[in-house]
């Protein structure tokens, strides 16, 4: 039942994803590569990006649907009131300005729920989401598309920090840019979706721990190869046909005060098109 709850919320899939460890050094030289007025990598091949079709097939999830939006509060009342609508317990909260729910309070919570009736199942999948939200997902918990908010913000020199669903950004790269990759790729499991499961926990070579920014910074400049269209063969789930459907719409992504265009029409190459030249 828990399943089954899971998949009409669309979390099912990257439930199962499993933990996904980044490496710095490579996110420090793809972050070299972004362009923020453009939301793109430049690569010696081109410009490419990460996709809806990217976030449908590496995690699983539905990307067709109204936008986020509305008033947030983070008051102790509001916090403190919402916690016990959605969890049913009152959470300790920091005497800070700011009132913030900590994600091993809400694993305590959910562990302890006895899934004993519809209820107390409904409080395991809320504190569930929850969760996936604030580690798997956004670990700033704010915007849907905050990878490229986060990318635009690291990308500035004087940067220390940043946030976003980087296991997105790795699990894209590794797929698709053979040779930064940790291991090779058939000595992976069978491609299925979500596609993070191939990357979770993977053996990790000291050779390979062992390279700087420097290693990884000639390694793209020097790549011959991009695989454009790492999912051919992929068998898409019914759940997911729709939304693959429409990955290539070139339109406004909305999360709160955030607003970034899907570039689609700029990087056709990776939705197996002929990219047209720019006018």
């Amino acid at each position: 039942m828990v399943e089954n709850y899971l998949r009409s919320t669309g979390f099912y899939h990257v439930s199962r994803t499993g933990l996904i460890r980044g490496f710095y050094p490579l996110l420090a030289v793809l972050v070299e590569r972004w362009r923020p007025e453009t939301h793109l990598f430049i690569l010696p091949m081109g410009e490419v990006t990460v996709t809806l079709e990217n976030v449908t097939h590496i995690f699983g999830l539905p990307i067709d649907g109204e936008p986020v939006s509305g008033w947030t509060d983070s008051s102790n009342d509001f916090v403190q009131s919402q916690s016990i609508a959605i969890f049913g317990h009152q959470p300790a909260l920091s005497s800070s300005s700011k009132s913030y729910i900590k994600l091993d309070w809400v694993r305590t919570i959910r562990d302890s729920e006895p899934l004993d009736t519809e209820e107390s199942i409904k409080r395991y999948i809320r504190c569930q989401i929850f969760c996936l939200l604030g580690s798997t997902l956004f670990t700033d918990k704010s915007t849907a598309y905050a990878h490229a908010k986060a990318l635009c913000h690291a990308s500035r020199y004087d940067t220390k920090e940043m946030d976003g669903p980087l296991n997105l950004l790795f699990v894209w790269a590794w797929e698709r840019l053979l040779c930064i990759a940790p291991v090779p790729r058939q000595s992976l499991p069978p491609v299925e979706i979500p596609v993070a499961m191939r990357w979770s926990r993977p053996y990790r070579s000291k050779a390979w721990l062992s390279k700087t920014v420097e290693v990884f910074r000639q390694e793209i400049d020097n790549m011959d190869e991009f695989v454009w269209r790492s999912y051919e063969g992929l068998i898409i789930l019914d759940e997911l046909h729709g939304h693959i459907e429409v990955c290539d719409i070139v339109a406004p992504l909305l999360s709160f005060e955030c607003v970034e265009w899907h570039p689609a029409n700029r990087v056709m190459r990776q939705f197996g098109y002929a990219q047209p030249p720019r006018q």
